[in-house]
């Protein structure tokens, strides 16, 4: 078999940090890390081909080459997911589809004309499609109701990246989060017993890298990267001497929940590995919001106290936050803005809550009654509205939304945030960076001009890298890199407000329609209806 594994696009959003991406000369964010392991899974004997359609888009000559194309995505990424499965079908070429999105929503792939549907994980489920195959099926759905042992899972196909064209490349470590956040799928998609994988294969993994030449980002995409505490302790001290010896060549990046603060020797074994950014679910500062939302592990302590305990040990803190939560007050958007503040969280992920398809939220509202039944192509991303009726009123919540982006993502705002994080900083990290690469040394002149030339923000930007350099010599590079993310940000609020405005605005209009349409006299409703 000839197969073409496909990465769908992916629309502009808080994660594709598209303008620090052109500034650097690079081409995508994060590779498909879930594409490239199910090409570790099959069969030796095909040939593959790995096209990242945000790296480049697939050619003529590739479709007429390959037997099968397999694809993956998310939910973001469902409007060109749709467009690539008619695209092969349209081609007389059979189409097989996994990943998140279409194990959340399998109708939507068949109704697109997928042949085949490899759901949930792919160790149980890839080689029910490889039987199927040989036994000459033309269609199926293979879906598994166990988890498997990732001890098992192959090391991704690396080699079939551009390298130089991602920011971080991406490997996981463990699936599953134990806690039962109503709004979150992960525990849907991965169940709530987190599965690791053994230290041996991380290292393993981590050494392709390495041996590969890579040297920027490692983003360990684990959903909670402690949701098995101790497995993570174990893997961690055998991490520390291998980056180590190496001279600490990856920096790290994980996502992680709160309860981090809980623990100081996790906290300490993650920066002694070489740990740079955890991105963390914050959520609201509401605690009554965080309790409806079965979010319990963030309301055991103080927020911000937490955030300012895992900042001193070292560790930049990225965020998530929403509003839209049921029981909401008013001015959630002020209160997240005083936290961010507060905190002096660079970056803050900000979103409007949605429901995502089977999620325990999901459920209840569906129960209720709540649900908008439409789709969008931007359900997932910061440029979508709610998709159900909200608690109190659609356009408050929005508004709140816009001006909290647009506040926090202020250019110097968002200098002095930066600034006041990196110097809550106490511990000093490893040294865990090789030289400069080009594609650094591009970004960081744009950052020095831009900022420190072109915006108001010159003498604020200028005085600041000084402090930074005399007093912690060892953060320019993060805190320089942190300030690139911000270029992303400065434009990306822009899009997210226009887009956010006009649905608005669509959505008043319907609403105003439907009132006056309710009004008419019934002979005239009865006309409208015929």
């Amino acid at each position: 078999m000839k197969a073409l594994l496909l990465w769908p696009k992916m629309p502009n959003s808080f994660w594709s940090y598209q303008e620090t991406l052109d500034l650097a000369g690079l081409r995508a964010t994060n590779p498909p890390l879930g594409l490239i392991t199910v090409a570790a899974m099959l069969p030796k004997e095909w040939e593959i081909r790995l096209v990242d359609r945000n790296v480049r888009e697939e050619t003529q000559e590739e479709w007429a080459w390959c037997d099968i194309a397999i694809i993956s995505a998310m939910v973001i990424q469902k409007k060109d997911f749709w467009e690539l499965i008619q695209k092969g079908v349209a081609l007389g070429k059979k189409v097989a589809v996994g990943g998140p999105f279409p194990t959340s929503v399998p109708q939507f792939a068949l109704e697109a004309g997928a042949h085949y549907l490899i759901l949930d994980e792919g160790e149980c489920t890839i080689p029910m499609f490889l039987e199927a195959l040989a036994r000459g099926e033309q269609q199926g759905i293979f879906r598994a109701t166990e988890k498997p042992d990732v001890t098992q899972t192959p090391i991704p196909r690396f080699d079939l990246l551009d390298l130089d064209a991602y920011l971080a490349i991406t490997v996981q470590f463990s699936r599953g989060c134990p806690f039962q956040c109503e709004f979150c799928d992960i525990i849907n998609l991965f169940g709530r017993k987190p599965r690791t994988k053994t230290p041996a294969q991380m290292l393993a993994e981590l050494e392709v890298l390495y041996q590969m030449g890579w040297r920027r980002l490692v983003f360990i995409v684990d959903d909670n990267f402690i949701g098995n505490k101790r497995n993570a302790k174990v893997f961690l001290r055998a991490l520390i001497p291998w980056m180590q010896e190496r001279k600490y060549p990856f920096i790290l990046i994980t996502e992680a929940s709160l309860n981090l603060a809980e623990d100081d020797e996790l906290i300490e074994l993650m920066v002694q590995a070489g740990f740079r950014i955890v991105f963390m679910g914050i959520e609201t500062p509401d605690v009554e919001s965080l309790t409806l939302a079965h979010k319990e592990q963030n309301t055991r302590q103080s927020l911000i106290e937490s955030c300012h305990k895992i900042t001193r040990a070292g560790l930049q803190i990225m965020s998530g936050f929403i509003l839209g939560f049921d029981g909401e007050k008013p001015k959630a958007g002020q209160r997240i803005q005083a936290f961010v503040e507060q905190t002096a969280i660079p970056q803050a992920h900000l979103n409007l809550l949605q429901a995502l398809h089977n999620t325990q939220m999901w459920n209840r509202l569906q129960n209720e009654g709540r649900l908008h039944q439409e789709s969008t192509d931007f359900l997932g991303s910061q440029m979508a509205l709610m998709n159900f009726v909200p608690t109190r009123p659609l356009e408050e919540i929005v508004r709140e939304y816009i001006d909290a982006f647009w506040n926090l993502y202020e250019p110097m705002a968002y200098l002095q945030r930066t600034f006041r994080h990196f110097n809550m900083m106490e511990v000093r990290r490893p040294q865990s960076k090789p030289p400069l690469t080009w594609h650094e040394a591009r970004l960081f002149s744009a950052i020095c001009w831009r900022q420190g030339v072109l915006r108001a923000t010159r003498f604020r930007f200028w005085l600041q890298l000084l402090a930074i350099a005399l007093r912690k010599r060892h953060l320019v590079y993060d805190y320089l890199a942190a300030l690139s993310f911000g270029e992303h940000f400065f434009i990306f609020r822009h899009q997210v407000k226009a887009r956010l405005e006009a649905q608005l605005a669509t959505a008043n209009l319907e609403t105003t329609t439907t009132n006056n349409t309710s009004r008419l006299p019934t002979t005239a409703g009865s006309v409208l209806v015929n």
